[in-house]
């Protein structure tokens, strides 16, 4: 699945990220630009954002799939975006504190990327109660016959040899990755158990784990993908909170939410509802059954009410 921005760039969104420090210059009002990254779950979120302002009477300007994250970030500093849906825990990366601990609990992350951006002239609006983060899924079968659910069970599987795992090389290299997993649940998987692949995505990770490729059971995903229900794959849960926390929610310029202060309310409820099993669905109808975005997000929106 290509919509693995919020963890595949986390190391470069720190890269020239220098021309966004200073407060975002004020924009000529227009219509209201609404962007997004270059991945499935950014576009639905986006589109859900772009559908909702028109339903109440804004004038919108599509900038979807614009790309990876110091892109949109930067183009929603510089004044070209208005808003756009971002990940709570890349505050980690745009502040430079990924050690601070505070990013892996959902309340203390997105205050500290909302108190840090509102000094920048942005403004983070209600968050998903979701989190997109790294984490393992391992083939349904095996999981129900070990009671494998949380990384808890997970590190005594490793412990009994039972594990191979899929995944990127960052995920294995990078210190906030499977390091931080082995850490906080006392495991050490060894590297004759893991396939490494270089620029791995979680739509080849995943459909290693569930189709056994290479003798592969557990693959590295995030945590909405859309592909692990139809998959039959369990994800196992982080009751340590080892991982960094991100949670989905629209940033906006201080200057636009001015221009039309009704845009909170109505897409705050909207947000709210985006659960993990909600976000994993509507990523389904896009990336497994082929559905374009704007029409999956149109159809969420309209089934809840939020739009006519």
């Amino acid at each position: 699945m290509g919509r693995c921005v919020p963890a595949c760039d986390r190391r470069a969104v720190l890269a020239g990220l220098g021309a966004c420090l200073a407060a975002a210059p004020a924009r000529a009002r227009g219509p209201v630009v609404v962007a997004s990254k270059s991945d499935t779950e950014g576009t639905l979120v986006g589109s859900m954002i772009a559908l909702c302002l028109e339903d109440l009477g804004i004038p919108v300007q599509r900038r979807l799939g614009l790309g990876p994250t110091l892109i949109v970030r930067t183009a929603l500093m510089s004044g070209d975006v208005d808003l756009y849906p971002e990940y709570t825990g890349n505050g980690a990366f745009f502040t430079g504190t990924e050690a601070d601990p505070a990013w892996k609990r959902p309340d203390s992350a997105y205050a500290a990327i909302a108190a840090a951006d509102r000094a920048k002239g942005l403004v983070w609006l209600g968050r998903a109660p979701a989190n997109n983060t790294w984490l393992i899924a391992v083939r349904g079968s095996l999981a129900r016959k070990e009671g494998l659910a949380t990384m808890a069970d997970f590190a005594e599987a490793v412990r009994r040899g039972l594990i191979r795992l899929a995944a990127s090389t960052e995920f294995v290299e990078s210190p906030a990755a499977l390091p931080s997993f082995e850490a906080a649940y006392g495991f050490a998987l060894p590297m004759g158990r893991i396939v490494s692949l270089p620029g791995g995505e979680t739509a080849v990770t995943a459909r290693a784990a569930a189709q056994g490729i290479s003798g592969v059971n557990a693959g590295m995903v995030y945590g909405t993908d859309g592909a692990l229900g139809a998959l039959d794959l369990v994800v196992m849960s982080d009751p340590k909170g080892a991982q960094i926390v991100y949670e989905v929610a629209p940033v906006i310029r201080a200057d636009t939410l001015a221009s039309h202060p009704r845009i909170r309310d109505t897409l705050d409820p909207v947000i709210a509802r985006l659960d993990a099993d909600t976000l994993r669905r509507l990523n389904a109808r896009i990336t497994v059954e082929g559905q374009v975005a704007e029409a999956v997000a149109r159809t969420f929106l309209r089934d809840a009410g939020f739009i006519t």
